[in-house]
């Protein structure tokens, strides 16, 4: 993005003197050199704290810390602020709402991306000295805070901003005014008497209800609503936002919690965010905004991580050394930590290089495989050294697919082939195509969830019927589906023509299929009017009949339901198309495709389909192997695959 360019280009005359530095005096001498016209009022903060020890360290802390910050260099973005206001306020739709601030964000403020500078050279003394004294009371004063060490309280509560480009309006005073009442109902037994817990629990549960946002739509297009106010009447946007307003809250009533995000899930390109607050107990406790996640359970433990990073005020020397020292230099936040193994086991690990690899970079990535609209790709997540022709890697989560980058000179190519990092810690290389192949059907191009292997069981025990009266009470059971890998097409076969045709659930499954065709005796798909049980809903009929396989047919009644034609006369039919409840990246009939596989340097085709059925029928397809099935018609969800030596496929 645009902003993250010009923030990268506003650190990178910093980070050669950064890196230069040895000990936090000379970062504090860099950021009062950085901070030009701006100098003296950095320097009337350390001349105000000049007689309090405590709070003159708090002030080195932040203006030390701060060339690596940034904000709108111009006023526009409170013009912004003000319309995007009168917009949130007014009653209409959250999507509407949305879509008029994208419109506006496009048309008379895309160029404030361009507007960033270094909140060195923009902070006032009066704003700094005001959150600093701020943050010190909610230290001293506050129950759940009193536990916090010195470099805990600099970066759990004392930071001046949450987030990049968030305005310096004095947010804490906004947001603490409307939870001061919520806090004194927490409770006061021996159990909870004091416990950050309780009080977490209590904001946290009042955000979700009173202030948005609360429906998490994608935002993308729109300037980021980075004010108190704007952020408190938001009824859209992402998780990162809805963080960060949170956020920003518990630091309002001093409540120490930071911002932790993962950059992409294992087998998912999509990214999170969540709060984690730091007990009285000293235990760092992750939590999310909804009430039915317990506080320590924010962070999805079913899912598989590769890398988790927190947010921080402080910057990660390292990131900028690696800035200023690497030959190709990926755009990380130098104002993240890696907390990886404070979720999840991990392991550091070391990585033979390939034989022809010539690298002219002292430094390597490791990458993690993710769809784009181009076809499969390598996301960056960290970076490691490379020492005596190995890569070396720290806090890596396991059961991950992963591979090494390196710098040649003109871009980044593989420096080893992929590997899995095993549960155990186990690495596993996946080499090229050998000798050793199946044939096998390929049914999908991603990972079946929880809830798609839930939603496609219930076809099981379904029923085909047809009858000639309008009740079913002369039906005939054609067809009783006993798996969920039935053919596209299921025939059928009648002693005679009929006019009624139906699916029938079984018990307790509430009808749930997304579409249903009938073919005559020459294969051509006929159709009737809908029909179905009473207790179906008109748009819900419908949707098992609009070719839509992201729509469905269900109903509010576990038992009874049933869905079907009235052909208007006596028909036969040979054949039903029954598509179960899924997420649309099942094979689809007519849609085009297109398989790979990594030959040990790239990608490489074997060759495109178009099936008539919903399945794709191969021969001689390699085993070990890292595969790729792409669907250029269709959907952009997609994940590698390997066939092992059981014709068992592995998703990654």
């Amino acid at each position: 993005m645009k902003t993250d360019f010009l923030r990268n280009t506003i650190l990178c005359s910093a980070i050669l003197l950064i890196s230069a530095c040895n000990n936090e005096k000379q970062y504090l001498k860099y950021a009062l050199e950085q901070a030009g016209d701006n100098r003296h009022q950095l320097e009337r903060v350390l001349e105000h704290y000049s007689n309090d020890k405590e709070k003159l360290n708090a002030a080195e802390y932040l203006i030390s810390n701060m060339p690596a910050h940034y904000s709108y260099s111009t006023n526009e973005i409170d013009e912004y602020y003000s319309i995007a206001l009168d917009i949130l306020h007014r009653d209409m739709p959250a999507e509407k709402q949305r879509d008029t601030l994208r419109t506006i964000s496009e048309s008379r403020f895309s160029h404030l991306g361009s507007n960033i500078i270094s909140d060195t050279k923009i902070i006032t003394a009066d704003y700094l000295i005001y959150s600093i004294d701020h943050a010190f009371i909610q230290w001293k004063e506050r129950d759940w805070a009193k536990h916090l060490t010195f470099n805990e309280f600099c970066e759990w509560l004392l930071p001046y901003k949450v987030a990049e480009l968030q305005s310096f309006d004095y947010w804490r005073d906004t947001l603490s005014l409307h939870f001061s009442d919520s806090l004194k109902k927490v409770p006061k037994s021996d159990f909870k008497r004091n416990s950050i817990y309780g009080a977490i629990d209590i904001v946290r549960n009042e955000i979700h209800y009173d202030l948005p946002p609360r429906v998490l739509w994608e935002d993308r297009g729109c300037i980021k609503l980075l004010s108190a106010e704007t952020l408190a009447a938001m009824r859209f946007g992402s998780c990162l936002d809805y963080v960060t307003m949170g956020t920003m809250t518990f630091r309002s009533l001093g409540l120490p919690s930071v911002v932790d995000c993962i950059p992409m899930w294992g087998r998912n390109k999509e990214g999170h965010s969540w709060f984690t607050f730091l007990s009285d107990n000293g235990i760092e406790t992750p939590t999310m905004n909804s009430l039915i996640v317990p506080a320590g359970l924010g962070f999805y433990p079913y899912e598989r991580i590769p890398k988790i990073f927190r947010q921080t005020y402080s910057i990660n020397r390292e990131r900028v050394m690696y800035k200023n020292s690497a030959k190709y230099a990926y755009p990380f936040n130098v104002c993240e930590k890696d907390v990886t193994e404070k979720y999840c086991k991990t392991s550091d690990i070391t990585l033979e290089l390939l034989p022809y690899a010539d690298i002219k970079d002292q430094y390597a990535h490791i990458a993690m495989v993710s769809h784009s609209p181009g076809g499969p790709e390598w996301n960056i997540l960290d970076f490691g050294k490379i020492r005596r022709g190995k890569a070396h890697f720290k806090n890596m989560g396991r059961n991950m697919l992963y591979i090494a980058l390196g710098f040649n000179g003109d871009m980044l190519v593989p420096i080893s082939n992929p590997f899995i990092l095993h549960t155990n810690g186990r690495i596993e290389y996946v080499n090229g195509p050998g000798e050793k192949t199946v044939s096998m059907e390929l049914r999908r191009k991603y990972y079946e969830s929880y809830n798609v292997v839930d939603m496609r069981r219930r076809i099981l025990g379904a029923e085909i019927q047809c009858a000639n009266r309008s009740d079913f009470s002369d039906a005939v059971t054609l067809f009783t589906i006993d798996t969920t890998a039935i053919p596209y097409k299921i025939p059928l076969q009648t002693d005679k023509p009929y006019r009624y045709w139906r699916y029938l659930s079984a018990g307790g499954t509430y009808g749930s299929i997304a579409e249903l065709k009938f073919f005559d005796e020459t294969g051509s798909s006929i159709t009737g009017t809908p029909i179905a049980c009473d207790s179906a809903k008109a748009d819900a009929i419908a949707s098992a009949f609009d070719d839509n396989l992201l729509s469905n047919f269900e109903t509010e009644q576990p038992d009874g339901n049933w869905v079907g034609m009235d052909m208007k006369r006596a028909v036969r039919i040979s054949a039903v198309s029954i598509s179960p409840r899924s997420d649309d990246n099942d094979i689809c009939p007519g849609c085009e495709y297109e398989l790979f596989c990594w030959d040990g340097k790239r990608w490489k085709s074997l060759g495109y389909r178009k099936p008539e059925g919903n399945t794709l029928y191969y021969d001689n397809l390699p085993c070990n192997c890292l595969l790729w099935l792409r669907n250029y018609t269709r959907g952009t969800n997609e994940r590698p695959f390997i066939i092992n030596q059981n014709r068992e496929i592995v998703w990654w």
